[in-house]
């Protein structure tokens, strides 16, 4: 038992190390691409804009993931079936 919580915490971890990894990289490099259309592009171009926004959504993705798997939803429904087969 003890070692199904030493696996889930470190599942956890690199879940939240990645997580943390790819917010880093969305703040750094989106802070420069903005810059960088700001400072070159002809005012109202703004192609940052969408570069952000759709990485942003696979952010939210990854978050949703990394929050989803924190609730155990696929080892609760494992045992729900598991449990409906031995009836």
């Amino acid at each position: 038992m003890e070692t199904d919580r030493d696996e889930l915490a470190r599942r956890r971890a690199k879940y939240a190390t990645g997580l943390l990894w790819h917010v880093g990289a969305f703040v750094i490099i989106n802070v420069f691409f903005w810059v960088l259309d700001l400072a070159l592009g002809p005012p109202g171009a703004t192609w940052a804009f969408w570069v952000t926004g759709f990485w942003g959504l696979g952010l939210a993705f990854h978050l949703l993931a990394f929050l989803i798997d924190g609730r155990q939803v696929e080892d609760r429904l494992t045992r729900k079936y598991e449990q409906r087969q031995d009836r």
